[in-house]
């Protein structure tokens, strides 16, 4: 049996328990909620599965060392006591990034340099020789935690923010970052019963994301690679294993919507759907809200409008009160969740929502909130809710975290696993994009030979701060 080991998977602060509950569906043991992360444990399988398969981890990280430190002196000696020779070796860069909540230590990056020191003087005093450091792409990328005098020291197994899935080719102004985007979908506990409809869906994140969820696709095959493949004790073989596995893939029966009113968004959107290779699944349209109409099947609206800070426009407060008329008008018998910043915005909306969550967007401090748009007055929909005529029938719509059967649960600090295992019997490879559905219709292989290069190439990198 493969060793278990302690992981953190870190992700944006609301999106906690959506989080563990990823990992309990994934296996993962000993689950806990911490502060925008999830500790949890696991073996190799579990940490390469983690990085492949979890939509809302922004990184996972393996620590190697948790200790008390008052002052940076403290720190160094205690990172040299660390046997660097299991973690790096003289042929390998490595990087240091740092993340400080510390009356003792306010300098980030002064504790990076200090890590940094400590390391090289361990291997020069021992061999008289220095590994390099690398800022960009290093082979070994080290992550040292202080809160307070608490400090963790980890090695970063995912390299490159798992937010960056590999699809986005192009992006407007301040687009939506994927693990939010996916995390908002997971939490209306839609997984594809109905159609989903985005009416502002700027560049196409929570469409894509919403396909990939409705098809069970993992997020990590689109990118080109993870930190742990860098590592000496990489299993290659049991990579591909996860890699290949496409059992728990689904037919998805529904349709998914976005509409936007600028040309220059739908038309990167567009770009972006095809490379994420969900042209099936997922219908762009050059539309703004005004013209929105009620859908034929029931549907279900998440959105993210414009708050204002970001992005401007002209009548933001008009923008939203043309949003609860649209809904109220012309979305009767469904839901719809809106992710926004300003109170003076919901209230524009003039609806009553059911549900409000907390969600930071970036370092904007934003609510998704739920609205149950119904015909007539509150009071009577709820009322008939309650005698089950407002309820859907089974196998209608979707259910609502709320009713979903399966909750995660502390019990000793620990999530309970209910679920079956992980199939790994796939014997084909994933290729991207619109090649890859070509692929899979065909049933033709795709050698995989350990270096993932997407066959759309990218045109743009968008800035998008990570927010942990």
């Amino acid at each position: 049996m493969s060793e278990s080991f302690e992981m953190i998977a870190k992700t944006f602060q609301g999106l906690e328990e959506i989080l563990a509950e990823e990992l309990t569906a994934l296996g993962a043991d000993d689950i806990q909620i911490g502060r925008r992360m999830v500790s949890f444990t696991g073996d190799k399988r579990m940490m390469y599965k983690a990085n492949f398969c979890l939509r809302t981890a922004i990184r996972i990280l393996r620590p190697i060392k948790h200790f008390k430190a008052k002052d940076a002196d403290e720190v160094y000696a205690r990172i040299q006591e660390i046997p660097w020779e299991e973690y790096l070796d003289l042929n390998k860069t490595f990087a240091v990034d740092a993340v400080v909540f510390s009356e003792e230590f306010r300098h980030s990056k002064f504790v990076s340099y200090k890590v940094k020191d400590a390391i090289v003087d361990y291997f020069r005093t021992k061999t008289g020789k220095r590994p390099s450091v690398r800022i960009n792409k290093p082979d070994v990328l080290l992550n040292i935690h202080i809160a307070q005098t608490n400090c963790t020291l980890s090695l970063d197994s995912s390299g490159e923010s798992l937010h960056r899935r590999g699809y986005r080719q192009e992006a407007i102004e301040a687009p939506l970052n994927e693990v939010l985007a996916a995390g908002m979908i997971l939490m209306t506990g839609w997984r594809g019963e109905c159609d989903l409809i985005d009416p502002m869906c700027g560049s196409g994140t929570i469409p894509i994301e919403a396909a990939l969820i409705a098809r069970n696709i993992a997020p990590g095959v689109f990118r080109k690679g993870f930190a742990f493949e860098k590592w000496a004790d990489f299993d290659a073989e049991m990579f591909d294993e996860i890699y290949n596995d496409d059992s728990e893939e689904r037919e998805f029966a529904h349709h998914i919507y976005g509409y936007d009113n600028n040309p220059k968004a739908n038309e990167i959107a567009t770009h972006n759907v095809k490379a994420a290779g969900v042209s099936k699944d997922v219908t762009l349209k050059l539309q703004p809200f005004q013209q929105f109409e009620q859908p034929a099947e029931k549907s279900l609206i998440i959105t993210n409008p414009p708050y204002g800070e970001r992005i401007s426009t002209n009548n933001l407060l008009g923008l939203y009160q043309m949003i609860g008329e649209r809904l109220k008008h012309a979305f009767v018998g469904n839901e719809a969740w809106i992710l926004s910043y300003r109170e003076e915005c919901f209230d524009q909306i003039g609806l009553k929502a059911s549900q409000r969550v907390p969600l930071f967007n970036g370092a904007l401090e934003c609510e998704f909130r739920k609205y149950e748009i119904f015909d007539g007055k509150y009071k009577e929909f709820k009322s008939q809710e309650g005698e089950g005529e407002g309820r859907r029938k089974e196998g209608e719509g979707f259910k609502s975290r709320e009713h979903k059967e399966f909750k995660p649960r502390r019990e000793g600090g620990e999530f309970r696993r209910e679920g079956g295992d992980f199939h790994r019997d796939r014997k084909e490879k994933r290729a991207y994009g619109e090649e890859y559905q070509r692929r899979r219709e065909s049933k033709a292989p795709r050698e995989f030979k350990g270096n993932r290069e997407p066959l759309i190439p990218e045109k743009k990198e968008e800035k998008v701060e990570e927010g942990v």
